[in-house]
């Protein structure tokens, strides 16, 4: 008589590795690192506009540093919504100081936005008319 050929699940419980598989779960935050997307594109741009070389790094945190200090003397700032403010005022002061948007461009840019998402039904796509 033959003997019967073990298939791997009848091996014995020595044979299974003594570790346990690694875990690539996604770490739990208490919230999201941006409350709107618009902060994280914000946050996107201005990196790229650094990394692109139209400000240094430590250009940027000085400026936003300043524009956080300002805005905190007038009233206490509630870190979500004024912080992402306080982020926009100081790109758009630096874009206009390096001489790339000047302040007709910048609020003519910003006066197109407006209407457009006006004009945009709810949860749909804002587009700029080209």
């Amino acid at each position: 008589m033959r003997e019967p050929i073990e298939s791997p699940t009848d091996a014995p419980s020595s044979a299974q590795p003594a570790f346990a598989e690694p875990s690539f779960a996604e770490p739990a935050f208490a919230e999201p690192p941006f409350a709107e997307p618009w902060h994280a594109q914000l946050f996107a741009l201005t990196l790229g506009l650094s990394e692109a070389g139209l400000f240094t790094w430590a250009a940027w945190t000085e400026g936003f540093g300043a524009t956080l200090k300002r805005n905190g003397a007038a009233r206490v700032l509630d870190g979500s919504g004024d912080y992402y403010a306080a982020w926009l005022e100081t790109l758009e002061a630096m874009l206009e100081q390096s001489g790339k948007v000047s302040a007709a461009e910048r609020a003519q840019i910003k006066a197109a936005w407006e209407a457009a998402y006006r004009a945009t039904p709810h949860g749909a796509p804002v587009h700029l008319p080209r």
